[in-house]
């Protein structure tokens, strides 16, 4: 009997030890996930972070090639796509307008606003005749775009955002026209 009562605490004794390895082997496997998928965040923040780094250098950078272009014909030569009876004055506010166009684009590819905060600022940015003017003019090079791409559809919102604002029979254009559904 003893040898019996001996063998059965053995046997759960042994189980136990079981158990318990299973149980800090369960845990151990958990922590290794949790640190893998804290790592995996980690990552992504810091793309998040490299992605809206990149996007301010660029959006530098088109700024600083538009402001020679702006200050210097023979450098505006270069990317002028406009009709050639624009005169070189009116190109240059285009340049300009196009300036003011990009950086709202941008704040919007870096999270800086959202599409009805963008809506927003396109609506206040388009009550200028001059803007609207580039907005044609440059039509040409919008229809280069892929049309599944962020600039494409964001041109697609701005051309129904003007003509919503053209046919407002008010004078609040603040409250014309909603940002359509993302897509």
């Amino acid at each position: 009997m003893a040898t019996r009562k001996y063998a059965r605490g053995r046997i759960a004794s042994a189980a136990s030890l079981v158990l318990a390895t299973a149980a800090v082997s369960l845990v151990s496997r958990q922590r290794r996930l949790e640190a893998a998928r804290l790592q995996v965040r980690q990552l992504e923040l810091e793309d998040v972070t490299s992605r809206r780094a990149a996007i301010a250098h660029q959006q530098r950078m088109h700024w600083e090639l538009l402001a020679k272009a702006i200050d210097d014909p023979s450098l505006a030569a270069v990317i002028d796509t406009y009709d050639k009876n624009i005169p070189a004055e009116k190109r240059r506010q285009y340049f300009f307008a196009n300036a003011w166009y990009v950086n709202l684009y941008h704040l919007y590819r870096a999270g800086i606003v959202d599409q009805e905060e963008l809506y927003g600022h396109l609506r206040e940015l388009f009550q200028s005749p001059l803007l609207r003017e580039y907005w044609e003019a440059s039509r040409g090079q919008r229809a280069t775009l892929k049309q599944s791409s962020d600039e494409a559809r964001i041109g697609r919102m701005v051309d129904g955002l003007i003509k919503d604002l053209d046919e407002a029979d008010t004078d609040e254009w603040w409250v014309v026209g909603n940002p359509p559904p993302l897509e």
